[in-house]
């Protein structure tokens, strides 16, 4: 910065001393016209002034140049992020939620800073690097580093390495300042926590203003962890690492009104679970015992084996223009096999333990989104005005489910284990699925910020055979936040 500042000077001080020789000169002309013995004086002052030494023009065209070349680097430098401020009120203290994370026991209200997103990106043609941090009263915590290389040849492929965005399905990328519900559902919360993942990715789709850029394909290979805590890094446990595919579709129809696109994705990854033979560190599926009651029974304790992770996904969006604003439907559905533990789906942060170990199930899950936003026209009467005002620039209804165990339903979850049947487990309030049924208003205050006010009702899968969940549990969550993004 002093450097541009000292550049600067020097060129207006260069600028300046050239505009007072040609004054000179000028008034050594008028002189010579009018009075020779101002010519005289006028001789004197320009050899006097004529032990200045200004720098070659070329100097001075140099001096610009590299000026011109700084403005164009801080250019490249683009800073943005957003802030989010909330409220909530629980129907309970202490539920586990999907709303922003578990309340804390005895709190069934809270103020949290649920994002506080600071990005810096580098942009240069066709490279960027990007980082991002969040802050917010749980810590610092790196949220992106990745950089991204274009190749200049055909303009295809494009190379990412770093943290960044898994490339599964549509909810996981779409970015949280743009969200129309607060949260994204429960089932992209434990398959992939943070949404993002530590590897390299790379992307073909064609240019921007081709004929093929509505085609895009996403090959990622990553570690299989992602954590949202603060103090838990992303770091790798294991030497498998997971594959994820997505293949993206995007059209428009001639007048740009109708938008839609779908996907479909893939997702190939493992958890090791058993490293060292000497940890007996054990996997668990569901089966059928000699009683037919399903419980988990021991798989394997083979060395150097892979409990799987294999997920299937579409998802499909449409977009239409009315005059009074745009109507967004979204859609998504995952099915396939998870491994995480036996008292959460959500993926393993760290590698098992003998006392935490591996559990293997079948899961389903699914989103249904409808969005209306509303433009506030403007009028000469007030009156109206007033009215227009009250109009939520937005509303949002949202529908999602997750099932993490989809091989046993209501009563059957929670059966004890046969006695005499060692080696099994009895499942638990970890296999109960979860319906959400939310809808909201967004008011925006301008360009920057908006305020939401939403409520989530949640419907858990019930079962006589597990205490505290023979009924549904009360734990809806009512939000209301503040978001401002620059």
């Amino acid at each position: 910065m002093h450097k541009s500042i000292l550049t600067s000077a020097k060129v207006i001080l260069v600028f300046v001393a050239a505009m007072f020789t040609l004054n000179a000169q000028a008034q050594q002309t008028d002189s010579t016209q009018t009075d020779t013995t101002v010519v005289e004086e006028s001789s004197e002052a320009t050899s006097s002034f004529s032990t200045f030494e200004l720098e070659p023009e070329d100097t001075t065209q140099q001096t610009i140049g590299k000026m011109y070349n700084d403005i164009e680097f801080l250019k490249r430098f683009q800073i943005s992020g957003y802030f989010q401020g909330q409220f909530q009120w629980a129907d309970s203290s202490g539920i586990a939620s999907a709303s922003g994370g578990n309340f804390s026991p005895g709190i069934d209200k809270r103020f949290s800073v649920r994002r506080g997103r600071l990005k810096v990106t580098y942009d240069k043609y066709f490279s960027k690097v990007v980082f991002q941090t969040d802050m917010t009263e749980r810590g610092l915590r790196v949220v992106e580093a990745y950089a991204s290389i274009t190749e200049e040849k055909f303009y295809w492929a494009t190379l990412t390495a770093g943290i960044f965005n898994r490339p599964f399905g549509y909810e996981i990328e779409y970015t949280s300042n743009m969200r129309e519900a607060p949260e994204r559902g429960r089932m992209s919360g434990n398959l992939f926590p943070n949404e993002r993942d530590l590897g390299a990715k790379v992307t073909i789709q064609g240019p921007k203003f081709g004929i093929w850029n509505w085609l895009k394909l996403d090959v990622a290979m990553v570690t299989g962890v992602g954590s949202e805590d603060a103090n838990v890094g992303i770091s790798d446990y294991d030497k498998r690492k997971d594959l994820i595919t997505h293949l993206t579709v995007n059209r428009a129809n001639r007048n740009e009104d109708i938008k839609y696109g779908f996907g479909v994705s893939y997702y190939d990854g493992g958890v090791i679970f058993n490293i060292d033979s000497t940890k007996k560190v054990a996997s668990y599926v569901l089966n059928e015992d000699s009683a037919g009651i399903k419980t988990f029974h021991v798989d394997s304790v083979a060395p150097d084996s892979y409990a799987p992770r294999k997920y299937y996904g579409i998802d499909a969006q449409f977009q239409k223009d009315f005059k009074w604003g745009i109507f967004t439907l979204k859609a998504e559905y995952i099915q396939g096999t998870h491994s995480s533990q036996g008292s959460t789906t959500k993926a393993y942060q760290s590698k098992p333990t003998a006392s935490n170990p591996v559990y293997i199930r079948k899961f389903n899950g699914a989103y249904f989104e409808l969005a209306q936003n509303f433009n506030r026209p403007t009028s000469e009467n007030k009156f109206l005005n007033t009215i227009y005002s009250i109009i939520p620039g937005q509303i949002v209804v949202k529908y999602d489910w997750y099932d993490p165990n989809t091989e046993v339903k209501g009563d059957e979850i929670g059966k004890n284990v046969t006695s005499g049947a060692t080696g099994r487990k009895t499942t638990n309030a970890t296999d109960l699925r979860y319906d959400t049924f939310g809808f909201g208003v967004a008011y925006f205050l301008s360009n920057n910020a908006k305020v939401l006010a939403y409520y989530d009702m949640v419907t858990n899968e019930t079962s006589k055979n597990l205490s505290g969940y023979t009924q549904d549990l009360k734990d809806n969550v009512f939000t209301l936040r503040l978001q401002y993004k620059f």
